[in-house]
């Protein structure tokens, strides 16, 4: 009896100490992320792509390892924000691997719908961290780095920085946030204009519109985002997170009515033409004959692929 006893002290002991690592974050170098780098320091969790040689878009790998340190920063009761930002001086984040979606998805288009998975589970795990989350702009937003820019609470940018959507331009469309959310952050009027025309805007346009809170010059920006970090540390975790709730509700409302669309449409839509030609544009370096796109269209014919 005395053994039994013994036996299920140990493995309620054994249950509690798994259980208390479950709900505690883990040593960031545990993780042996390929693609990102994950840093924790004092109530700080730094989350940066490291892919600077690619401008720090994310193939599929990188999304996951973004949702894993997200993850894993929401759980530890020892962090209060979080900084995402990319590598170098180049990029932040310039969305989607386009190589990688020319050599795995174009050919397959059934992909795009594991890919879009992974993104969207990206997104849902930072906006729900409960914790005040930074974007430190470090270099050029586009596309999918302007949506993780927008995911985030606030955002920091250095003054050389600039920001802009492309996919009616490159054979996408921006419906994993930029449609959802630019409209609400900068204006109806503002959104269509970066949605439709796919032009850059500086750094002082950006915080002009709203897009940003505060830009700095770039050997400034760790200070700034630095000293943003800790007024944030001056507040009540609970209300904190409660107030991110609240304020979450129009961003989630537009993001949960669309994105499951979204992830359906453009999966239907990797495989065409307008893809193919936007691919064969970013890999050639060379300008789409948008003309004879339209020609096609004017037919009643689709554009071909080759």
């Amino acid at each position: 009896m005395s053994v039994m006893r013994t036996a299920m002290k140990s493995t309620a002991k054994s249950v509690m100490k798994r259980t208390t690592n479950a709900y505690a974050g883990s040593p960031p170098e545990s993780f042996a992320f390929e693609k990102i780098i994950y840093s924790k320091e004092d109530f700080i969790a730094t989350v940066t792509i490291n892919r600077p040689e690619v401008l720090n878009c994310f193939d599929l790998i990188t999304l996951q390892e973004l949702g894993q340190a997200f993850l894993d920063a929401s759980i530890d009761d020892q962090i209060a924000v979080i900084v995402i930002t990319g590598a170098g001086k180049q990029a932040f984040c310039t969305g989607a691997d386009l190589k990688e979606q020319q050599e795995i998805i174009l050919p397959t288009p059934h992909n795009y719908y594991k890919w879009m998975y992974a993104f969207i589970e990206m997104h849902d795990r930072l906006r729900n961290i409960g914790k005040v989350t930074v974007a430190r702009l470090n270099g050029m937003v586009v596309g999918g780095g302007n949506e993780l820019n927008m995911a985030c609470d606030l955002a920091i940018a250095a003054d050389h920085v600039t920001i802009k959507q492309v996919g009616a331009a490159r054979g996408s469309v921006a419906a994993g946030g930029a449609t959802q959310w630019l409209p609400l952050i900068i204006g109806d009027r503002r959104a269509r204009e970066m949605l439709l025309l796919c032009e850059s805007i500086d750094a002082k346009k950006a915080l002009d519109w709203g897009l940003v809170n505060e830009v700095v010059p770039y050997a400034q920006l760790d200070d700034a985002v630095l000293q943003l970090a800790n007024k944030l540390y001056s507040k009540l975790p609970e209300c904190t997170r409660y107030t991110k709730q609240q304020l979450n509700f129009w961003r989630d409302l537009s993001w949960s009515m669309t994105i499951g669309h979204a992830r359906e449409w453009l999966t239907l839509h990797s495989g065409s033409a307008e893809v193919e030609k936007g691919l064969e544009s970013f890999s050639k370096k060379k300008e789409i004959d948008y003309r004879s796109i339209r020609k096609a269209t004017q037919s009643g014919k689709r554009p071909s692929r080759k």
